[in-house]
């Protein structure tokens, strides 16, 4: 069963917290990378990342020396520093790695040494693969089942809302705001055309990257759309230079808490009050007390939107500053609404 980077957050940690190897299984560029790192700053621990893939048995074992009439190996140095000190020992895509290296690897994950050089005690064995589900579409090797029950394996599907959550504080406003309201676009779910190049989480911040250092996110333009094209392919660029060109159009919480500005959401369907409200919730606009005028204006747009659409609003107003769900409750029109998208009756007194 597939989890998202929320559920393994929540839930790697009773892994670590006795030591055993955890193996992330997906397809490329959603993040797992990041997530390992993500954890590393939650454990405040350094990372130490090898590419499996680009080992060879000496990179990994380390090389012998001889010592009177014996020999020993000598570990690499990032092993040894990896036993002599607390790390995340993260090893990337090793399932493309040679016969020998994954052997070595075996060991390491069977029983926390090489060549009789023990980790430390504390570091923590992290792996990062594309096979599983997926692997048929990647150039990989199977792993066998003794090599596979080593690991503590995560297939991981990552959300949308995993994405949006940490695209909040890495990417342009503009890239952020285009996800949001075309989640489709995000990533390529579907089986892979040959040399067609597809949309990842990886490429949207790459792209995101080459466009705010080359200061192109205001406006629509050729040179836009054709730096897209290269990174996320030409069905997303397109609904992503067209998205600029009307970027002006979007609506924001301040259009609506501050500046009461209700004119370009009088022809918004569900799917557009939807995507608003996700920027409500991204931009934390309900973590502090509302003044009273703001209040008013979230009324206003509260009491115009659809059932299904209010109460998701209202459940992102409860996970913020209480006062303001308070205030909210006692602004005018709102029980009423309230008890006419909940199908109840107005307790009177």
């Amino acid at each position: 069963m597939a989890v998202d980077f929320k559920t393994f957050t929540n839930i790697v940690g009773f892994v670590t917290d006795v030591r055993k190897p955890v193996l992330l299984r997906g397809r490329h560029g959603i993040g797992k990378s990041t997530v390992v790192y993500q954890y590393a700053d939650i454990v405040n621990m350094t990372v130490i990342e090898r590419r499996a893939s680009q080992m060879t048995e000496g990179d990994l074992v380390g090389l012998p020396v001889i010592e009177g009439n014996s020999t020993r190996f000598n570990p690499p140095d990032w092993f040894k520093h990896a036993c002599d000190n607390p790390v995340i020992l993260f090893l990337d895509e090793i399932d493309r790695a040679t016969l020998e290296v994954r052997q070595g690897i075996f060991e390491l994950t069977d029983s926390r040494k090489l060549n009789g050089h023990v980790l430390h005690p504390d570091t923590q064995i992290f792996a990062a693969v594309n096979g599983g589900e997926h692997g048929e579409q990647y150039q990989v090797g199977e792993m066998d089942p003794a090599e596979l029950d080593r690991w503590t394996v995560f297939d991981i599907e990552p959300s949308v809302e995993d994405w949006l959550s940490w695209a909040k504080d890495n990417v342009g406003k503009e890239v952020w705001d285009f996800i949001n309201n075309n989640r489709s676009h995000l990533e390529h779910n579907e089986d892979f055309e040959p040399n067609k190049v597809y949309p990842s989480r990886r490429s949207w911040e790459r792209l995101n990257t080459c466009l705010q250092s080359a200061d192109l996110l205001q406006e629509a333009s050729p040179t836009l759309f054709n730096l897209s094209a290269a990174f996320v392919g030409l069905e997303a660029a397109v609904a992503f230079n067209d998205f600029i060109a009307n970027y002006d159009r979007q609506v924001t919480p301040e259009d609506i808490l501050i500046k009461g500005d209700f004119s370009k959401v009088q022809s918004f369907g569900i799917n557009d009050h939807t995507a608003l409200i996700e920027k409500f919730d991204a931009a934390d606009s309900f973590q502090e007390e509302l003044p009273e005028e703001q209040i008013d204006n979230l009324a206003k747009y509260f009491t115009s939107l659809p059932s299904e659409v209010a109460m998701k609003l209202w459940t992102v107003l409860g996970n913020g500053e209480m006062k303001n769900t308070i205030k909210l409750h006692g602004a005018e029109g709102i029980v009423d609404f309230l008890v006419e998208i909940l199908g109840g009756e107005k307790n009177e007194g």
